[in-house]
């Protein structure tokens, strides 16, 4: 199907420019002496990436200078203010498995006949209410703020200056321990995802078990802020996806059983 197809690779396109945005980072993290030298960069820099860099600051002056701490707050606020777009994604993704016998039926009729079976999948998800892209927008959207997070941690001179639990932030940690833990939790939240996302798109299994290697690749060089940063997200992430994923199936099992 050609939206299946546009979908699939408008995420691997995301991914890719959001690859290169943070290799890119490496390069520049030398740049600044305070975070109100973000102030003098470039519009990115002094409308976006400061303000999250000040917010940085602020929360790790309330933990009495811990940027650990401030950087799991920052995290669980993020995340909270864009659970909204993550529940629409959901809803969209829950909507698309309840055609897909219907989208099935569609296809074996007009399997010789692709324009066909194009304009009666459309006709579909408008008679369902249904948008094919619903489910990729709210992670566009999300994009940009993960990318000033990112950048408020990795351009602030504070962070790479401080310790915690025994890991300086501004370095690489040792033993490859951030890394493997920032890879591992990937992996499961890709895997408690995977169900439903190939559902109601078949092919992305493959593309979420490649975030974990991805993750691992770039958090090998990085300073320990920013594997610590995924981890906290991550977590944060896993214990969403039981609520929406996990616990709702187990839900709809019993309720099927009665």
């Amino acid at each position: 199907m050609v939206l299946r197809k546009n979908r699939k690779w408008l995420l691997v396109l995301g991914l890719v420019l959001m690859v290169a945005l943070l290799s890119g980072c490496g390069q520049q993290i030398n740049n600044t002496t305070s975070t109100a030298d973000l102030q003098h960069g470039n519009f990115w820099e002094k409308n976006v990436v400061y303000y999250f860099s000040l917010t940085l600051d602020t929360f790790a002056d309330w933990f009495h200078g811990s940027y650990g701490l401030a950087i799991l707050l920052i995290t669980v606020i993020v995340r909270t203010a864009i659970l909204p777009l993550t529940l629409k994604q959901y809803r969209s993704s829950k909507a698309m498995q309840a055609i897909q016998p219907q989208m099935a039926e569609i296809k074996k009729k007009h399997k010789d006949n692709p324009q066909k079976q194009q304009e009666e999948t459309m006709k579909l998800f408008q008679a369902n209410k249904v948008n094919p892209m619903a489910g990729c927008l709210p992670l566009i959207v999300q994009m940009p703020v993960f990318m000033a997070l990112y950048n408020s941690i990795y351009r602030n001179p504070e962070v790479r200056t401080h310790e915690f639990l025994g890991l300086q932030l501004g370095e690489p940690g040792p033993w490859y321990f951030l890394p493997l833990i920032a890879a591992a939790t990937t992996f499961v939240q890709s895997k408690m995802m995977q169900k439903q996302q190939t559902q109601a798109m078949p092919g992305m299994g493959a593309m979420l078990m490649i975030f974990p290697v991805l993750i691992f690749v770039m958090a090998l060089n990085f300073p320990s802020a920013l594997p610590l940063y995924w981890i906290f997200s991550n977590i944060y992430t896993i214990v969403q996806n039981y609520f929406l994923y996990v616990r709702s199936s187990n839900k709809g099992k019993e309720a099927l059983a009665k």
